[in-house]
């Protein structure tokens, strides 16, 4: 599990009951890929009354469709928000690990490859 490093805030809504929960810095986070989608876990320590732990676990044909509509909704960060640019390494990662698998070890990565692969490792 990693330090939540920014904030999330869940929210279920049912007919007869509303649940909501905030999860910043003292909390922790797992996200991570599996055989059917991706699972994402929120948790916060404490005491009891405090301790609380969200999962989720999303199929990875939803999570297409979820980071389609994010991409088609970008217009609304502003250029300068600081969180833009963290967004951009995450997604370039993620497309990086998504490519194709190289076996032959003669293949390099160009030189723009290697830069944005050092500034995301950052």
């Amino acid at each position: 599990m990693k330090p939540i490093t920014d904030k999330a805030e869940i929210v279920l809504e049912y007919p007869d009951k509303f649940y909501s929960g905030t999860f910043e810095r003292t909390s922790r986070f797992d996200a991570h890929f599996d055989e059917g989608g991706v699972a994402l876990v929120f948790c916060r320590g404490g005491d009891a009354s405090e301790r609380k732990s969200v999962r989720m676990h999303v199929h990875s044909g939803l999570f297409a469709e979820i980071l389609n509509g994010l991409a088609k909704t970008v217009s609304a960060i502003a250029p300068d928000d600081l969180h833009r640019d963290a967004l951009a390494d995450g997604a370039s990662a993620l497309a990086l690990a998504l490519g194709p698998d190289v076996e032959d070890e003669d293949d390099n990565l160009t030189v723009e490859e290697e830069v944005r692969l050092l500034h995301i490792l950052e």
